[in-house]
Formats: structure tokens, C-alpha cells, sequence
């Protein structure tokens, strides 16, 4: 066996930490005391259970489509002088097959407006027949809009108040007059619906677990564990929408979540109780060890988790708060199931585990012998580590590359499914009008009383401006002192270029007006806002992303008493999430695939993805870090040799890591073909593509390799920097001259 690992005498050995015995533990003892008492900790979670869901049904919910922050000063400034445009806007957009002039035409328009106007919640209800209307007929004269504006904002609309707009617009349809509505608010209401992605991910998450225990018993627990904490989440989630500004999709991201997270921390906790079984400890014995050591490894990976969605607080944003509390609200409740539930469940099912199996597929608890794929795969990653190392590497930029040209940007509602209302009235705007009626931007201006004609200019600027295609005429308010415009760009909301012009207009047409005339000129709506939102999001990425792998780096060399560990984890960590990166921008940016899973209009990536892909990636990817590197840590502690150390933890954990990871990319992936919502293709394609790729070229090839040619400095750690890190918990014994040990164990993977 070759190795690279220098002279023991020559590598300073860090003092071994303190340690107790496995069954002395804290969580040995939660672990007895649920099995003892499993009637009552299944009555609590039944009670937890039905409690939240039916207080959740009597509050309901009250979930936001605002992603760009509070307020803009623009619109503080048409809340205070132009209450009729104050709110979100929306259009009824009409198309007909006869001219829309035509008499018929004419009188069933005008009934729409009325039947418009005096609904709650709307301003204004503005005819294209009317003068103030005239810019809302197109050329071709089969298109034209009504113009209904709302009294608030659109995440601040009262849900019912949106549904009435919509019925009311849409009971006007007949042959020849096809009535649709867009807008920000109607988006709410009418956008596309979460499809069956969570039915999915489970029916995927039971194959996988049948064929790897082969016991149906052994793969209920973990999925009955997760729904638990799902299902009291989602009720927690619909509570806390009333005091948070929580996103519309928030409950899918917290399902994909706590899912994935979910049935993965019980099967680490079930595979270790079939060892203690296999090892013939008594079900009490094997459940506490279990938790003595596989839930101590979920506490910890639970717990990075949370800690590095906190960091999205930072932002400042509230919707960004809302996706954070919703995913750490996962994580507390599944982590806390797998500690508490399933040890009663596991009492409940006792030796019976493998009782209820399908012929065939029963899977030994026992280690991989040699004649195993894993244990073979281990000694040849071993032997070849050179060659692992580079392929992996190669294989990892390739993928990253793409990540170079990621533009982070909002989508608008050209990335709705086809069949939605949004999506069929934008591309009848954009047919009849230009893209850019879709993003109208609002230039709103505080005016000293003898400056209305430097306003005056600026209309005409703004209409000589290269990617303007028109310009509304400048209205003042009542007193004088405000003035609004409205300018339609040439481009969509979302493309680079209408950003641009964004910027343009801020940076050199409005101040080439009003400087020094005392106008003070701002240029919001709902574009603006998007793309403000987007440069916010955007310059904090490189931040969080800094915090999230020093967090990793610090936690890492608290554990495993080594500098090494944590380099090599923060390396492989960021070429693991660049990788997930540049498949998102390929599919979703570039069209690559994207009419195989029907992405629909490529577009940019919105700015808040790659931030929380990367919190949660983090938290993920220390999963499988801590689990396969504590079995090595704990086979160098018995040998001192490096090299059997890599290769026997490999061999031992490398089943039930692919497992675990099989069984998250299946129910982040179903968001993908199972979702019609745009940005939950997006996350999950990007969460699957990460697993996948951490799970085999990083955690089977790379990390292998890597720590096969570093050697015995792996577990270095200078004396004095070993006194200054603490030790995060105390170290578990576990008693390994259990009557079958000698036949085989199955590998205590999260012994730490």
C-alpha cells in the first residue's frame, strides 16, 4: 500500500480531545428517555400536529409577491401627491379579430371599465376610448388595455380584492374579445400554481430507501419522521406570513428543505440503530447509540445549517427574512424529529426493523468486505491519486465555467407558463406595444413652484433617449410640487439593456436637466425597483458567500483538530457550488436542456438564488463532509495511518452517503419537472446538480485524493492553535466488542 504521509515522529500529534462513553451522552439519554416513554412523545407530536395546522386554518395565510424591498422614494412621492397612482398597476389587456374601434367593441369596453371602477381596492379604471387613454390602443388596432390602478402596493392588496379584479376582467370574454390580465398584483392571484413536486420527491425517496435497507419498515421511519416536521411547518409558516413579509413560494422552498434534510438525517440515525442491532446491542442500547453518534452528527450539520441561513439577515430585506426563517423553520423541526420522534418510533418497531421486507432486497448491516464495489473503489482512488485529483478538478472547472457570463437579474412574467394570464397578457403587450410596455419606469420629481419648464425638458429628454420607445406627458400634482412621467422602454423588464437604460437615465440624462434648477428627479416602478433589488442583492453575494466559508473553515478545524481539513473543505466546497452555478446559467441563461424540462424563456438568474443556494449548500455539503471525514478521523485514531484511514472511511460510509444523496437530488429534482414556478426549477436544479456533485466527484473522488497525497498532515494541528480552538462537545467511545463485531459491523460514521 503506497502512501505519501510523512514520518509519524516527524508530524506533531495534537492531543487527543476528552471523551465519555457513547451511552453517557446527552443525546443516549434524550435517546432512553423517548424509547421509554414512546406513547407520550408520539401523543405530543400528534398534538403539535393537529394544534398548528388548526390555528394556521383559522388565521390563513398571508404571503407577499413583493421581492424588491420597502418603498422607494419615488413611490413615497406619488403616496404624497398623486394618490391615483400611488398603488401597483395592472392591465386588462383586450384583444380582438374585428377592429377594435368597431361599435360592439367600443360598448362592451366601456362596460368592463364600469363594471372595473367601483370595485374595492381600485383607483382608476382607464378606457382606451377615453383621452387620457389614447396611448393604450395599439397600431395594429387588435390590441388595446384598460389601465386599472390600485389604491396599494401589490403585496399589500388584500388577496380577494385581487380575485374580484380578475373574475370581473374575464367575464367580459367572447368569441373575438380575449380578455387576459397582467401585472405584479394579478401575478398573486393568477400566476402559476406549485405543481406535485413534494408527491413526487417522496414516491422517489421510497424506491431509493426500499433498495437500499430492502425493509419497509426501515423506510417508513424516515419519510413519516420528515412529514412530520414538514407538515407542522408549513402550519408555523402560514402563522408567521401575518408578521414577516414571507414570498408566495416560501412553503415550497421550505418543503424542497426540510424534505431533502428531513429523510436524510433519519436515515443516518435508522442505519446506525441496524448496526447496533447487528452488533446484537439490545434496541434500547442500539437506539441511544445512534443518537450517541449519527444524531450527534445531524445536530451538528442541522445546526450549520441554521446558522448559515441566518446569515441571510444581513441583507436587510424582508422578503429574504421570510425564505429564511421558512427553511430554518424546516430545519429546527426535522432535526428535532430525528432526535425525539424517531427514537420513539424506533422503540415502537424495535428487532422487528427488517421484519416487513421485500424478498430480495434486504440489505446487511455489515462493513463492505473486500470483495465490495465501495471497498474496491477506495483502493483504487488510493492508488491513483494523482489521476482522481486532476480528473475531478478538470471535470469541476468545466462545469464552473459558465458561472463567469451569470447575469442576476428579476424575471418578469415572459417566464410564466405559457397558459397563465400573466404570461398571455405580457406577450400580448409586448405583441402590440413593444416589450417594454411591460416595465413602464416613473420618473417622479419634486418641483420648486418657478421650475415646471426644467420638467418640461426633461419630457423632451427623455424622449430623444436611445431605448425609450415613448413617453407619457408629464402631469403635475394639484399643488404644483410634484410632477410624474411615465417612460416605456424598447426592451423588456428583465434584459440587460432596459438595466441599462436604468442607469442612463440616473446617471447622465436627468442630471444633464435638472442640475442646479432645484428639481429633484428619481426614476422607480416596479422595473426600477427590480433592478435596484437585484445591483443590492448582487454586490452582497461575494459577503455572504466570504462568511459562510470562514464559518465552515472555523467549525471544520473545531472538529477535526486540523488546519488542512478546513482549507481543503473551503477549495472544494467553492468549486463544488461554482460547478452547481454554472449548470444553472447553462440551462436557464443559455437554453441548454431547457426545452427538455421546460424552462420555458431564458432569462437571467434572480439575484436571491445563488445567495440562499449557497447558505443551504453549505449546510448540505457539511452533512456528507462531516460524515464521511469523521469515519476517516476516527480510523486514523485507531491506526495513526493515514492511508487506511482515507481509504476505509471511503469504503465504509460511501453507501450510505449515495443513499442519502440520491435520495436529495430525486426530491430537488422533481421540483424541476413536477413545478410550472420558474424559480423553483431554477433552485431545484441548482440544489441537484450540487448534491450530485458532491456526492461523487467531490466526497468519492477529490477529497479522497487529496487527503491521500496530503498524508498525515492532514490531522495536523499546531499545539498552541489546538489550546486556543475549543472543542465543540465532547467525544464519544463507543464500545466496539459487541458479540458480532468480529463478523462485520456496518461503520460508526459520525463518531467525532
Amino acid at each position: 500500500m503506497t502512501t505519501t504521509s510523512a514520518p509519524l515522529d516527524q508530524i506533531p500529534v495534537p492531543s487527543r480531545p476528552k471523551s465519555r462513553p457513547a451511552q453517557q451522552s446527552a443525546l443516549a439519554r434524550i435517546a432512553g428517555w423517548c424509547h421509554d416513554h414512546r406513547w407520550w412523545v408520539l401523543i405530543v407530536w400528534l398534538v403539535a400536529l393537529v394544534a398548528s395546522n388548526v390555528f394556521a386554518q383559522m388565521a390563513g395565510s398571508a404571503f407577499s409577491n413583493n421581492l424588491t424591498g420597502g418603498k422607494q422614494e419615488v413611490q413615497q412621492i406619488l403616496d404624497a401627491n398623486f394618490l391615483n397612482q400611488a398603488g401597483s398597476p395592472a392591465q386588462v389587456v383586450i384583444t380582438t379579430t374585428t377592429p377594435f374601434s368597431d361599435g360592439a367593441n367600443r360598448a362592451r369596453t366601456a362596460r368592463l371599465v364600469a363594471a372595473l371602477r367601483p370595485l374595492a381596492h381600485v383607483s382608476a379604471a382607464v378606457s382606451p376610448f377615453s383621452p387620457e387613454g389614447a396611448t393604450q390602443n395599439s397600431r395594429n388596432g387588435h390590441v388595446a388595455y384598460v389601465r386599472v390602478q390600485f389604491d396599494e402596493l401589490a403585496g399589500n392588496l388584500p388577496t380577494a380584492a385581487i380575485k374580484t379584479v380578475v373574475s370581473t376582467a374575464e367575464s367580459f370574454k367572447a368569441p373575438g374579445y380575449q380578455v387576459v390580465i397582467g401585472g405584479q398584483a394579478v401575478g398573486l392571484v393568477a400566476g402559476a400554481k406549485p405543481g406535485s413536486s413534494e408527491g413526487i420527491g417522496i414516491l422517489a425517496a421510497i424506491i431509493i430507501m426500499l433498495l437500499a435497507f430492502g425493509s419497509v419498515v426501515a423506510m417508513g421511519l424516515p419519510i413519516i419522521t420528515a412529514l412530520f416536521g414538514i407538515a407542522i411547518g408549513f402550519a408555523v409558516l402560514d402563522l408567521l406570513s401575518h408578521v414577516v413579509t414571507t414570498p408566495v413560494f416560501a412553503p415550497q422552498i421550505m418543503a424542497m428543505i426540510g424534505l431533502g434534510v428531513g429523510i436524510d438525517y433519519a436515515l443516518f440515525v435508522v442505519t446506525r440503530y441496524r448496526q447496533g442491532l447487528a452488533e446484537d446491542r439490545e434496541p434500547r442500547e442500539a437506539i441511544a447509540l445512534s443518537l450517541a453518534t449519527s444524531g450527534r452528527a445531524v445536530v451538528f450539520a442541522g445546526t450549520t445549517v441554521i446558522f448559515s441561513l441566518l446569515g441571510l439577515f444581513l441583507l436587510q430585506l424582508a422578503f429574504m427574512r421570510g425564505l429564511a426563517i421558512g427553511a430554518i423553520a424546516a430545519v429546527v423541526l426535522v432535526m428535532t424529529a430525528a432526535v425525539t420522534l424517531l427514537p420513539a418510533m424506533l422503540g415502537f418497531s424495535g428487532r422487528a426493523i427488517d421484519k416487513l421486507h421485500v424478498p430480495g432486497l434486504l440489505r446487511s448491516a455489515a462493513e463492505p468486505s473486500a470483495r465490495g464495489f465501495w471497498y474496491r473503489w477506495s483502493r483504487t482512488v488510493q492508488r491513483h491519486p494523482v489521476v482522481g485529483a486532476i480528473a475531478a478538478l478538470l471535470v469541476l472547472v468545466c462545469l464552473a465555467l459558465p458561472l463567469f457570463s451569470m447575469r442576476l437579474a428579476f424575471t418578469d412574467a415572459g417566464n410564466d407558463p405559457p397558459n397563465i394570464t400573466t404570461r398571455q397578457a405580457f406577450d400580448a403587450l409586448a405583441t402590440g406595444f413593444g416589450p417594454g410596455f411591460n416595465g413602464p419606469l416613473v420618473i417622479a420629481a419634486q418641483v420648486p413652484a418657478d421650475q415646471h419648464a426644467a420638467v418640461a425638458r426633461l419630457d423632451t429628454a427623455l424622449k430623444n433617449t436611445q431605448g425609450v420607445a415613448f413617453v407619457s406627458p408629464a402631469q403635475f400634482s394639484r399643488s404644483g410640487s410634484a410632477a410624474v412621467i411615465i417612460a416605456y422602454p424598447t426592451t423588456s423588464p428583465q434584459s440587460a439593456q432596459t438595466e441599462a437604460l436604468v442607469q442612463t437615465l440616473r446617471d447622465q440624462v436627468i442630471p444633464g436637466i435638472t442640475t442646479g434648477t432645484g428639481v429633484h428627479a428619481l426614476v422607480g416602478g416596479e422595473t426600477a425597483g427590480s433592478v435596484d433589488a437585484s445591483s443590492y442583492l448582487s454586490s452582497r453575494l461575494p459577503w455572504v458567500i466570504g462568511a459562510v466559508l470562514l464559518l465552515s473553515f472555523l467549525l471544520l478545524m473545531a472538529v477535526f483538530r486540523s488546519l488542512a481539513i478546513p482549507v481543503k473543505a473551503v477549495i472544494v466546497n467553492l468549486l463544488s457550488v461554482g460547478a452547481a452555478y454554472g449548470v444553472i446559467v447553462a440551462v436557464f441563461q443559455w437554453g441548454w436542456l431547457g426545452g427538455f424540462i421546460g424552462i420555458g424563456a431564458t432569462g437571467p438568474i434572480d439575484p436571491w438564488i445563488p445567495l440562499m443556494m449557497f447558505t443551504i449548500l453549505f449546510g448540505l455539503s457539511m452533512d456528507y463532509e462531516v460524515f464521511l471525514l469523521s469515519r476517516m478521523r476516527e480510523e486514523w485514531r485507531l491506526t495513526h495511518d493515514n492511508s487506511s484511514a482515507v481509504a476505509d472511511g471511503l469504503a465504509k460510509t460511501a453507501r450510505v452517503i449515495t443513499a442519502a444523496a440520491a435520495i436529495m437530488i430525486c426530491i430537488f429534482g422533481s421540483f424541476v419537472i413536477g413545478d410550472p414556478l420558474h424559480v423553483l426549477k431554477i433552485f431545484g436544479l441548482g440544489l441537484a446538480a450540487s448534491i450530485l456533485i458532491d456526492a461523487t466527484l467531490v466526497r468519492m473522488v477529490l477529497v479522497p485524493s487529496v487527503m491521500e497525497l496530503i498524508g498525515d498532515r492532514n490531522w495536523w494541528m499546531p499545539s498552541w492553535l489546538d489550546r486556543v480552538v475549543p472543542h465543540l462537545g465532547i467525544e464519544v467511545d463507543v464500545d466496539r466488542a459487541a458479540p458480532h463485531a468480529e463478523a462485520g459491523t456496518v461503520p460508526d460514521v459520525v463518531e467525532v
